[in-house]
């Protein structure tokens, strides 16, 4: 440009020439991060900071299954443990319940002062569903069935059950089988409702058959 030629207006440039650049106000571009076209920069997919995929905590498919290789087989239980210790734990509770009947039955609860009186009868008047228990398992001792249906009946509905129950367990202990009392929800249910009512008749005037 000669002294002749006029000054350009602001914002031009001479005819032929490039434009110039537009200042970045982000700075010259890192290398190796591809400039934007509005200025800025493009996100660097390799930049954890940037929310791109990172290639050391991308997932990697699991490799695929091998059919030719036969699948590992379940390992097979062990031998049940020896006759004498499956049928140790049935026969502790034989023996602990046998025990407690064998004391039952030489202390007479007929007679006062050997066992505590129930509480809710003593302070309300009212039997609870143990009340003649300990007399009814007196009279099932000594062979009166009678004796001791009257003084609690619920009572030896449950010495029948223990009984069915510990053969169940003694079988399955002899064959070598776990045994395992899971009652459904809706078992437990009917017997607490049953357990209730006769909580409640025997409180009852027609109910006083089943009061000890």
């Amino acid at each position: 440009m000669d002294a002749t030629t006029p000054p350009l207006p602001a914002g031009t440039h001479p005819p032929g020439s490039p434009p110039p650049h537009p200042a970045d106000p982000h700075g010259p571009p890192r290398p190796g991060r591809p400039h934007a076209p509005d200025g800025g920069h493009a996100p660097d997919a390799g930049h954890a900071g940037d929310g791109g995929p990172h290639p050391r905590h991308a997932e990697v498919p699991p490799p695929p299954a091998d059919p030719t290789r036969p699948a590992r087989a379940p390992r097979p239980a062990g031998p049940p443990p020896p006759l004498p210790r499956r049928l140790l734990p049935p026969l502790g509770a034989l023996a602990g319940v046998a025990g407690a009947f064998a004391y039952v039955g030489a202390v007479d609860p007929n007679e006062p002062g050997h066992y505590p009186a129930c509480p809710l009868l003593r302070y309300t008047g009212l039997f609870c569903p143990g009340c003649g228990g300990l007399r009814s398992a007196h009279a099932f001792v000594h062979g009166d069935l009678a004796g001791a249906l009257g003084a609690n009946a619920m009572a030896v509905a449950g010495y029948v059950a223990f009984a069915a129950l510990l053969v169940w367990w003694l079988v399955r202990a002899v064959r070598g089988r776990p045994f395992r009392l899971d009652p459904a929800p809706w078992q437990l249910w009917l017997l607490g409702g049953v357990w209730a009512v006769f909580t409640v008749v025997r409180n009852l005037p027609f109910g006083s058959a089943l009061a000890p």
